[in-house]
Order: structure tokens, then C-alpha cells, then sequence
């Protein structure tokens, strides 16, 4: 006797490729190397299926997102609030490392306060898996986040479940790579942090201090 079979379900992945933009001046406009630091990383992307380019409304991350995306032609590229500049977590005394002891001075609460709402909406918005299908409409989804160092920092201690002061100190150079995967009923996979292999020795490690560069 014969049966109709059921379709079986397969958990689609969400990728998310995370970017720092590129270097910029001290009054937050892209530089040359900065230019060329994005371009470099839209090369890398364009054999990836990206379905969207994300960029913070800051403008070094404007030019760096519009930098890339001339790469990866027909990609929409969109403003998100959340992937603004922002402290995400302000931590108590016992929390904060010795090496940033006095960095955040003069944070009020109602300052504070606002930047975990923000980091709050990050999270919701962007780490979480694209959902559970039918094979007929599986569909991994591949997005390009062009935020900052702080960002890239809260998500990436967000996927590792780690304590929320553990964002202090997770550094990404401009245009850095850093890849999270997001699957339903499964931790997050970070496939990797602060990769700069597409770019050459003279345009890595921006971003950092002088004595910190490799």
C-alpha cells in the first residue's frame, strides 16, 4: 500500500560575514586606504552569494559598504541603526580590566543604559538563524555586516555565550573578516574572527595601535 511521504525538515544557516570599515581620518571619512582596504574585501566577497549588505549610518562605514558592494553587483545595500558605533556594555569595577581602568569615566546610567538597548537590538536583529524549513524552500541566507570594532565585538561574545564585560578586548582591524554562523536549535559557529588575508601586508592591521600591528 502506498504513502505519500513527508517532507523532512532542514535547518537552513544564516551567515553573517562582519567587517569593520576601513581606515578612516580622525573626522570619521574613509581614507585612500580605506578605499582600497574595502575594495580588497568586496574582491573576496564576490564569490559569495550575498544577499544583502548591512552598514552602520556612520559614514566611514557608508563609503566603506558602497566600496565593497561595487563587487557584488544587484547586492541591496542598507542602512541598520543597530550597527552603529556605540559602547554595547558599560562594566562594574570588578569587571573592568586594569588596562582600561578609567575608560569609562563620565558614562551616566541613562548613557549606559542606551547603548545595551542598542546592543540588545543588534543581537535580535542579526544573531539568529533564518528559520526551519521544507526542503522545497530551504534557503541559507549570506549577509554582510559593515559596522565597528565594538559591534563585531558584543556579536562575537554573544555567539561564544561568554560573560557580557568579555566583549573588552576583542579587537578587529579594518576591513577584518569575522564569519558567524546562525543555525535553529544549535549554538552559533564563529568560522572565523579578524581575518585579513585578502588584504597585503601594508594594509593589515589598521585599526590597532602602532605596537599591537603584526
Amino acid at each position: 500500500m502506498g504513502h505519500t511521504p513527508r517532507p523532512y525538515l532542514i535547518v537552513a544557516t544564516r551567515h553573517i560575514y562582519l567587517a569593520r570599515h576601513g581606515a578612516a581620518d580622525a573626522f570619521g571619512k574613509l581614507t585612500g586606504i580605506g578605499h582600497r582596504q574595502a575594495s580588497l574585501l568586496g574582491e573576496r566577497l564576490a564569490g559569495v552569494p550575498v544577499d544583502a549588505v548591512w552598514h552602520s549610518p556612520l559614514p566611514r562605514a557608508v563609503a566603506s559598504a558602497r566600496e565593497l558592494a561595487r563587487h557584488l553587483p544587484n547586492v541591496p545595500v542598507t542602512e541598520a541603526a543597530e550597527l552603529v558605533d556605540h559602547v554595547p556594555y558599560v562594566p562594574g569595577p570588578a569587571e573592568t580590566p586594569p588596562s582600561w581602568a578609567g575608560f569609562f569615566d563620565g558614562y551616566d546610567e541613562a548613557e549606559a543604559a542606551s547603548g545595551r538597548r542598542l546592543a540588545e537590538a543588534l543581537v535580535a536583529r542579526f544573531a539568529n538563524a533564518p528559520g526551519t524549513t521544507v526542503e522545497e524552500t530551504r534557503r541559507d541566507t549570506h549577509e554582510v555586516l559593515v559596522t565597528h570594532a565594538y559591534q563585531i565585538a558584543w556579536l562575537v561574545r554573544h555567539a561564544l555565550d561568554a560573560p557580557p564585560s568579555r566583549w573588552l578586548g576583542l579587537n578587529s582591524a579594518n576591513t577584518a573578516l569575522t564569519v558567524i554562523e546562525y543555525r535553529d536549535g544549535l549554538p552559533p559557529t564563529i568560522v572565523m574572527f579578524n581575518d585579513m588575508s585578502h588584504l597585503p601586508p601594508d594594509l593589515r592591521w589598521t585599526g590597532f595601535p602602532e605596537g599591537m600591528r603584526r
